[in-house]
C-alpha cells in the first residue's frame, strides 16, 4: 500500500464517519524503524505532574529524532498506569525551536487511532497513532500535544527529559502558538516515534543509568552522548542509523531504583523498538555504589554482587540475540571523586574487575570503553578534571568524548542470527 493509499484510505474512513482500524502498512521495500524513545517508569514526588493540572488540559511535549522521513508514527504509553487512559485528542508538528512552544502551523497533523481522534489506552499498554504524513529531517525538533480530561490514574512518564514541555488550559492541540503556557522539563504518556525506511536501516538503542540519561545537561541543548552519538553518524554518512536512548536515572541493573531495574525493561525499553540492530549497555555504577552508601559491601556480597551483574548481563545478551540484536558492553567510568557515594578501594577494585570481565569474556558482541576515554591517566580511578562535573557524572565536555569514543564501524551492521 503506497503512502497516497493509506492516506486516502483514511480520508474515505473519516468520511464515512470512521473505521474500526486502517492498515498499518508501510510503502514497498520499507520497515518501521524506531526515531527517538524514552524509557519509561512512575513518577513521583517532584517528578507527577499535579492532577489538577491535568484537567481539561493539552500537553506539548518536544522530541528531537534522529532518522529522516515523509512519514512518522507516534506511540503512546500507559505502561504503568493502574486504569485506562483517554486522550481526547492529539496532534503532531515541527517545532519552531528547542524551548518554545510555537510550532509551525503548515505542519500540523492530528493524530488518528484507526481513524478515530479519541484513543483509550487500557492499563499497562502502549498504543501506535495511525501512519502520519509528515516530512522531516534527522535531528527535528517534533512537537507532540495531547489533550487530557482528567489525570491518568497513575502517571508514566520520563523525569530526565532535558528538554521544556509546555501545559496549556482547553483542548489547543491543533493550535500553532501557545503564548501563555506553564513549563517543565518532564515527558508524559509518550514513548517513542517511528518513521518507515528503506531495507538496511536500523536503531541503536542506549540504555543505563542517569550518565546515559544526561545528568548535568541543560535543557534543550542536546548534549547527552547519545545525542553526541546521532551527529557523528550523520556526519559520518551513517544516516540511516537512528539512535535511541533509553537511560534512566539511578537505574541499576539488579534491583529497582527510581525506575524498574534493567534486566525486566530491557524487552520493553530494547527489544520492542522497531528495527532495533544494537543495544549499548552501560549499567553498574550505581549497584556497586548503593551496596557501599548502604554498608552491604561484605567480602561476601561484593562477590555475590559482581557474580550476579555478570549473570544478568548473559540473559539480556542471550535474550537480545534471539531477537537478532548485537550487545556492545560498556565500561563503567570511574567515580572515586563522587560525595555521592565516596567509593573506597573495595569499590575499585570491583569496578576494574567488572569492567575487565565486559572487555575480555567474550559474552558481549562488542566494547564500548568509556573507562579509558574519559579516566585521568595520573589518577584512573577519577575522571579527567576537563571531563568532570561531580564526580559520578561527566562534563559536557565529557559527555562528548563518551560519544566520539563509540566505535561507528561497530554500529553499521550486527551479524547475529534471529
Amino acid at each position: 500500500m503506497s503512502r497516497q493509499s493509506i492516506l486516502a484510505a483514511s480520508l474515505l474512513c473519516l468520511s464515512l464517519g470512521g473505521c474500526a482500524a486502517i492498515a498499518v502498512q508501510t510503502p514497498a521495500g520499507e520497515h518501521w524503524v524506531a526515531s527517538w524513545g524514552s524509557a519509561q517508569l512512575v513518577p513521583e514526588g517532584q517528578n507527577e505532574l499535579p492532577a489538577a493540572q491535568w484537567q481539561d488540559a493539552s500537553l506539548r511535549q518536544i522530541v528531537r529524532v534522529s532518522l529522516s522521513g515523509d512519514q512518522l508514527r507516534v506511540k503512546l504509553t500507559n505502561a504503568f498506569g493502574t486504569a485506562p487512559l483517554v486522550i481526547d485528542a492529539g496532534s503532531v508538528a515541527l517545532a519552531r525551536a528547542p524551548g518554545k512552544a510555537d510550532v509551525d502551523g503548515a505542519s500540523l497533523r492530528p493524530l488518528r487511532f484507526g481513524g478515530a481522534a479519541s484513543v483509550t489506552i487500557p492499563a499497562g499498554a502502549e498504543y501506535l497513532s495511525d501512519p502520519i504524513d509528515l516530512p522531516h529531517a534527522a535531528g527535528a525538533d517534533l512537537a507532540i500535544s495531547l489533550h487530557f480530561a482528567q489525570a491518568p490514574a497513575r502517571q508514566t512518564g520520563h523525569p530526565g527529559a532535558r528538554a521544556t514541555s509546555f501545559r496549556v488550559p482547553g483542548n489547543q492541540v491543533q493550535a500553532a502558538s501557545w503564548p501563555q503556557a506553564d513549563t517543565f522539563t518532564r515527558w508524559y504518556q509518550i514513548t517513542g516515534v517511528e518513521v518507515p525506511a528503506r531495507a538496511g536501516a536500523h536503531t541503536v538503542v542506549a540504555i543505563g543509568d542517569s550518565i546515559t540519561d544526561g545528568y548535568g545537561v541543560n535543557p534543550d541543548t542536546y548534549a547527552r552522548w547519545t545525542d553526541g552519538l546521532a551527529t557523528r553518524l550523520r556526519a559520518a554518512g551513517m544516516t540511516n542509523v537512528g539512535v535511541v536512548n533509553a537511560g534512566i536515572g539511578g537505574g541499576r541493573m539488579l534491583r529497582d531504583g527510581l525506575g524498574p531495574n534493567l534486566v525486566s525493561r530491557f524487552d520493553r525499553d530494547v527489544l520492542a523498538r522497531p528495527g532495533v540492530s544494537h543495544a549499548i549497555v552501560m549499567i553498574g555504577v550505581n549497584d556497586f555504589g548503593v551496596q557501599h552508601r548502604n554498608k552491604e559491601d561484605t567480602p561476601a556480597a561484593r562477590a555475590a554482587l559482581l557474580d550476579d551483574l555478570k549473570q544478568a548481563y548473559r540473559q539480556i545478551v542471550a535474550r537480545a540475540h534471539l531477537r537478532g540484536v548485537c550487545v556492545l558492553g560498556a565500561t563503567i567510568t570511574p567515580y572515586a571523586g563522587s560525595g555521592y557515594y565516596a567509593p573506597g578501594a573495595d569499590n575499585e577494585a570491583d569496578r576494574l574487575a567488572y569492567n575487565q570481565w565486559i572487555r575480555t569474556a567474550g559474552v558481549v558482541d562488542g566494547v564500548v570503553d568509556f573507562d579509558a576515554a574519559l579516566r585521568d591517566p595520573a589518577k584512573p580511578d577519577h575522571l579527567l578534571k576537563t571531563l568532570d562535573n561531580d564526580g559520578l557524572h561527566p562534563s559536557t565536555a565529557g559527555y562528548k568524548a563518551m560519544a566520539d569514543a563509540v566505535p561507528l564501524e561497530q554500529l553499521k551492521t550486527c551479524s547475529i542470527a534471529r
